[in-house]
Formats: structure tokens, C-alpha cells, sequence
């Protein structure tokens, strides 16, 4: 009955289907830096029934209304979406986490499920995120916005190159804590840290799929040949 999901990619899926994403979460399916698999693919590499999930997305698909479709708008606008709702967004969170990380590992350290070296890996993660962030607000955007889009093919790799290490650095940030769940006995400061862990990578994940599956896809485009009149 959902045979036509399976074949469709995940990065489409996610684009295609109001809650995808999350269902995508649940199954730990990256729909960003491997959006471009099948779901069928990636349910298989992870051992997973792919008519499973694709009954799930067809049940989601029928209850939901329409999704806002970021591929059928001027890059202008999915570029400020990313801006405001991504760039500056990671920006307050991770010094933040970095805060917190600090405080669970001086107060817990002795602990054996204590996320050791997560406050290291956060730090790591900032540098990264925020000299990649520079490069696509100095360089790419601008090309992108001056409607150099195919021209833009080199740095657009460069991008996707790094998205792919995000995308490690989430795994590894996963295994530092245990998939992000906190021991029953948690404190609030433990428990705080983990919910705003959830949320950094449900929006860096976003973020991601947003660029890689959808900006640079139509940037990459070719341009409509001019109709003689």
C-alpha cells in the first residue's frame, strides 16, 4: 500500500511529510547528510523494516494537512529562514550547553554514566559550526543571493563536506550520553542539559536537510533556457 514511499528519498520525505522528521528521530534515520538515500536503503543498513516506517509515514501523510514546501520558494527566503531560525539559534544554545556540560561533569565526574568529555566535544562542536556558519554567511550566501548558484558548485561541496562531519560529531555527542537519556536520579542541571542537547540536534539535523536537500539542490538546478521571442 506504501510501496511508493520506499523508494523515495529521505531528504524528499522529510520535505514531503509534516512530522517525517520526527518519525525520522525515533528511528535514528538521517534525513539530512544521508538525505539522499532511499528509504528503503537506510531502513536496511539499519536493520530496520522499511514497510514498517513507510505504513507510518502513509498514516502520517493522511492525517496531516500540507507542509510548508521550502523547495518552491526564492532562495532569499529560505536563506533568512536559515539565518534567523538556525545560525543564530546555535549560537545561543551552544555556550549554554557548554555551561552546563561544564557543571554535570565538575559535580558528577566520579560517576560512571557521567557524559565525561562532553563539555570538550561541545567546545568542539562550537568551533566548527561557527567557522562553517562564517564561510556560508561571507562566501556562499552571497553567491546564492547574486544568483550565482551553479557557479557556487565548488563551495556547495566544501558544505556538504562539513555538514557530513556535523552529522559525525551528533553521533558522537549520542554516544557521550547514552542517546541523550539522563539516569533516572539525574539532577535538573543534568536533565536540563540533555533536553537542550534533543533540541541542538533535532535542529542541527534541520538545519542541515534544509541546505543540503533543499537550497543547494536548487542552486545546483540547471536555469531554464530563455524562449525566443
Amino acid at each position: 500500500m506504501h510501496n511508493h514511499l520506499l523508494e523515495q528519498t529521505l531528504g524528499n520525505l522529510a520535505c514531503d511529510i509534516p512530522g517525517a522528521t520526527r518519525l525520522f528521530h525515533t528511528f535514528d534515520l538521517d534525513f539530512c547528510c544521508g538525505g539522499q538515500q532511499s528509504l528503503r536503503q537506510a531502513a536496511e543498513r539499519r536493520g530496520l523494516e522499511p514497510e514498517k516506517i513507510a505504513a507510518e509515514l502513509g498514516a502520517l501523510h493522511a492525517r496531516k494537512g500540507s507542509v510548508h514546501d521550502w523547495r518552491l520558494e526564492p532562495s532569499h527566503l529560505l536563506i533568512a529562514h536559515i539565518l534567523n531560525r538556525y545560525h543564530a539559534c546555535h549560537r545561543e544554545q551552544l555556550p549554554e550547553l557548554i555551561r552546563l556540560a561544564s557543571r554535570v561533569e565538575q559535580v558528577h565526574g566520579e560517576r560512571r554514566d557521567c557524559p565525561n568529555g562532553l563539555a570538550d566535544h561541545l567546545r568542539e562542536m562550537q568551533q566548527e559550526l561557527e567557522s562553517h556558519m562564517l564561510k556560508e554567511e561571507q562566501i556562499l550566501f552571497p553567491m546564492l543571493l547574486e544568483g550565482f548558484g551553479r557557479q557556487a558548485a565548488a563551495p556547495i561541496a566544501v558544505m556538504r563536506f562539513e555538514h557530513d562531519h556535523h552529522g559525525a560529531a551528533l553521533d558522537r555527542l549520542l554516544g557521550l550520553t547514552a542517546h541523550i537519556t539522563p539516569p533516572e536520579d539525574a539532577c535538573n542541571t543534568w536533565r536540563a542539559l540533555y533536553r537542550g542537547l534533543q533540541e541542538l540536534r533535532s535542529d542541527l539535523m534541520q538545519h542541515i536537510h534544509l541546505e543540503n536537500n533543499v537550497l543547494f539542490v536548487n542552486a545546483l538546478k540547471p536555469q531554464p533556457m530563455p524562449t525566443p521571442e
